[in-house]
């Protein structure tokens, strides 16, 4: 459960109340990529709220007005991208959520799949994170050695 769950009445889950400029800021994503989600599907539908100056109150020119569940869904989306899930599979499972509950099974499928290469990835950078630590303990090493080495010609020349 997020923050916005937390906190947000269940009624009001679903009414757009955040400009696209405040989600880029709770988000950190940009205005452009939050526009091209919505483009190629990765979002549902986001409503739009009256015309903009200049707007002709056809729809056009109004503004988007994002809900808590589009902040979840946000929240969820960085997080599959943030480990890696291409755009693809992220687009199937939008799909999939917007098909309904009979697609579970088939949610469940791809996020196990998606958790199975999270897991190979992170134990590959445990395997490159040892191979550092050797290096730094190598380098300290050679670190201590010289310091002795210079302790030691230090030693010779006043004694």
């Amino acid at each position: 459960m997020s923050a916005t769950q937390q906190v947000t009445a269940p009624e009001d889950y679903e009414v757009g109340k955040y400009s696209i400029g405040e989600v880029v800021e709770r988000t950190g994503l940009t205005a452009h990529t939050l526009r091209w989600y919505e483009r190629i599907g990765l979002m549902r539908h986001v409503n739009r709220q009256g015309p903009r100056t200049g707007g002709n109150g056809n729809g056009r020119g109004s503004r988007r007005r994002y809900s808590d569940h589009d902040l979840d869904w946000l929240e969820f989306v960085g997080k599959m991208r943030l480990t890696g899930m291409p755009v693809a599979d992220m687009l199937r499972y939008a799909e999939l959520v917007r098909r309904g509950d009979e697609t579970r099974p088939d949610r469940r499928e791809l996020l196990e799949d998606h958790r199975e290469e999270v897991r190979n990835r992170i134990s590959d950078l445990q395997s490159c994170l040892l191979v550092i630590d050797h290096k730094i303990r190598m380098y300290a090493d050679a670190e201590r050695s010289d310091d002795d080495e210079h302790d030691e010609d230090e030693h010779s020349q006043t004694g």
